[in-house]
């Protein structure tokens, strides 16, 4: 498989877009996180329109990956591990569809693997209530303003980044220390 052929993309939203680009930022076979927007209606949204709800956009990390490396089931994986997957349009003190647990599949093959392990999830009884993650074809993803990139890295003594996103960040090295770049 040629180096161009093994580089993917994934489309993930499980609330606040900082705790995912922070968590996968630190695994191997990831080369870039882009927070952003995907999956609603108005073009080009700003921050504010997606929070308040207007563009029926989610929050989103944009993972570059080299499935050569790290597999998109092992992405899955730690997205599931890292954020509440049973609690509709909403991830903590996050509420609203901009928070919502989504997967939005680049193609046939991401689609199958994704409904495969959250069926294998659910069969397990991982989590105490059903899944609600949706899955959706990828639609357009539009990056987030410049300040939201690398957010907790630059702000990891900010209220938010300390109390929300460090303990995400944590439990991905703990569970996934395999995982780690």
């Amino acid at each position: 498989m040629s180096e161009q052929a093994s580089v993917q993309t994934a489309i993930l939203g499980g609330g606040c877009f900082w705790c995912l680009e922070a968590v996968f930022e630190q695994m191997r076979g990831v080369r870039q996180v882009t927070s952003g927007y995907c999956g609603g209606h108005l073009p080009d949204p700003s921050y504010e329109a997606v929070c308040r709800g207007d563009s029926g956009h989610a929050e989103v990390v944009s993972i570059e990956f080299d499935s050569g490396i790290v597999s998109y089931r092992e992405l899955l994986e730690v997205f599931f591990a890292i954020h509440d997957p049973t609690t509709l349009n909403r991830q903590g003190n996050d509420v609203g569809s901009q928070y919502r647990s989504v997967i939005f599949y680049a193609d046939e093959t991401q689609r199958a693997e994704a409904a495969s392990l959250i069926a294998a999830l659910a069969e397990d009884r991982v989590f105490d209530d059903p899944i609600v993650t949706q899955l959706a074809p990828s639609s357009h993803f539009y990056p987030a303003e410049t300040y939201h990139q690398g957010y907790f890295r630059g702000h990891q003594s900010q209220p938010y980044c300390a109390i929300v996103v460090a303990p995400k960040l944590s439990k991905f090295r703990q569970k996934f220390g395999n995982l780690l770049k």
